[in-house]
């Protein structure tokens, strides 16, 4: 979905990659002649987008940007933040102006707005932070050149005190895309559901947003065809898109034109509120790491996105092992349609992750998890969507000295990682542990937390030998005497990129 472009002239590579992973091959070239001529290099640029923060007056947001060291850089790059006022770079402005500003930043000026700027971040290896308060803050467009770019994360966090969705709202900014699924959303009467679009280009994009509930498809043409308009984001409250409640509800977003960040914003009257990330890419097997030890209510939501049904066996990997729930030893998700279980208590006491498998035949399904913590008036949620493994490198921002809590699994071999806490945005010294984790296993590590911190840090994960690895990472802070938290998932950064040697051959030129 996301892609990345090569240009090989007169022998010379030029790379230029926008939050993606790429494989580059020649026609017909064997596995095996890639891997002996490809060689992994930085990404050169990178773009992410953020949602609006919230709708509450009483909101307080922090937006924290880091990028981890990485070598093969360049010493030349910055990074910014920019509220997407959907205005592109020349509004207003001469054609001889916009070509000055182009040539000032090094850029095509593709993702520039003339919003105001919400955030610059300074070199690689300390986070920066900002800070906004109130209702209808707008969106964010950012984006990284240079040594700012490889795994360039930004983490937005937002504490309502009161009223609906009130808790901790926490969410990744992430890179435009064509496609998203969102399984675990709601149009229930207690529940406030949006889907944020934001569109980082200079050129309207046409999206569809299609809704699927137990019996699947809900028929309405109301999400056909929005235009999100450039530089610019839209929320569209689900509700609006049927005309019945749905408690459970997965909602697909595809692009017709142009690319978009999408997010859902899930605000409960009584159980809180947080952001539900976007699915990993269909698939047969999924994770869904980070279960926290004292959750008191887990709800898994699956959808099956092809033409066949699938069976699928439900594990939790805790700190011992993989356990079968008993009484929800498998899901049967209907091809095309929503399917829900309630999972209860489920880890008891103990740090776990969801291991999902296909029983017989393997059919692709998406997945998230609605998590609640406490209990009676004091309850609050929020979501784990299945997640792709670590892979090289991953990182998540805005940790604290107190109510972090990160989550390690190994779903086949023992694997051992090294994690690494940055230097902290106010002042401290980085800091290193390494962790085996024992296949089939969860374990919430003790992170490393900077030396002498002060402000916040970032938190790095690097799988260092044994099998795939997921993550994530739990924030937790009491709010008027409610343990409110939010859950983020640590995906591969897509910080480097394949590319393969080239040589020089001019009889291109003849044909």
């Amino acid at each position: 979905m996301n892609r990345t472009t090569l240009s090989l002239i007169a022998g010379t590579t030029a790379l230029v990659a926008v939050t993606g992973f790429a494989v580059i091959s020649e026609p017909g070239a064997a596995d095996g002649d890639t891997a002996r001529t490809a060689a992994q290099l930085p990404v050169e640029r990178t773009s992410l987008l953020c949602p609006s923060p919230s709708p509450s007056e009483i909101a307080d947001t922090t937006y924290t940007s880091f990028t981890p060291v990485t070598k093969g850089t360049e010493s030349g790059g910055k990074a910014e933040l920019t509220a997407a006022t959907g205005q592109s770079a020349d509004d207003g402005k001469g054609d001889k102006d916009s070509d000055e500003d182009e040539k000032d930043s090094g850029k095509s000026g593709e993702d520039d707005t003339q919003g105001k700027s919400v955030l610059k971040p300074g070199d690689p290896g300390k986070p920066v932070t900002a800070d906004v308060s109130g209702a209808d803050e707008p969106a964010v467009i950012g984006t990284a050149e240079g040594k700012s770019a490889p795994g360039w994360t930004v983490q937005q966090t937002t504490e309502v005190a009161a009223g609906t969705g009130r808790g901790l709202l926490g969410v990744n900014c992430t890179a435009p895309d064509t496609e998203f699924w969102f399984p675990g959303a709601s149009t229930a009467d207690a529940r406030t559901d949006y889907v944020h679009l934001t569109n980082p280009d200079d050129s309207a994009a046409v999206v569809d947003v299609e809704l699927y509930g137990k019996d699947g498809a809900l028929k309405s043409t109301v999400g056909e065809g929005i235009t999100v308009q450039p530089h610019a984001s839209e929320p569209v409250l689900l509700s609006t898109l049927t005309d019945s409640p749905q408690t459970d509800l997965t909602v697909h977003v595809s692009v017709r034109s142009g690319r978009v960040a999408a997010a859902v914003q899930a605000l409960d009257d009584e159980l809180g509120g947080d952001w539900l990330p976007a699915s990993a890419d269909p698939a047969g097997s999924l994770v869904l790491p980070g279960i926290p030890e004292d959750a008191t209510s887990v709800r898994l939501v699956a959808f099956a996105t092809g033409d066949s049904d699938a069976d699928l066996k439900v594990r939790l990997a805790s700190t011992s092992g993989l356990i079968t729930p008993a009484g929800n030893e498998t899901l049967h998700v209907k091809a095309g349609m929503t399917a829900a279980v309630d999972l209860g208590d489920l880890t008891r006491g103990e740090a776990g992750s969801l291991v999902l498998t296909p029983t017989s035949g393997s059919a692709p399904v998406v997945a998230a998890l609605k998590v609640v913590r406490g209990k009676g008036t004091k309850q609050e949620t929020a979501f784990i969507p299945a997640a792709a493994p670590v892979g090289t490198r991953a990182t998540v921002a805005d940790n604290r000295a107190k109510g972090t809590t990160l989550a390690l699994t190994a779903t086949g071999s023992t694997a051992k990682v090294k994690v690494t806490a940055s230097a902290g945005s106010e002042g401290g010294t980085a800091a290193t542990k390494t962790y085996t984790i024992k296949g089939g296993t969860t374990q919430d590590v003790d992170a490393p937390v900077p030396s002498g911190l002060k402000g916040t840090y970032a938190l790095t994960v690097e799988p260092v030998s044994g099998g795939p690895v997921h993550a994530a990472r739990m924030l937790a802070e009491t709010l008027n005497g409610i343990s409110a938290f939010t859950v983020q998932t640590l995906p591969d950064d897509r910080g480097t990129v394949s590319v393969p040697e080239a040589e020089q051959d001019l009889s291109v030129l003849q044909k």
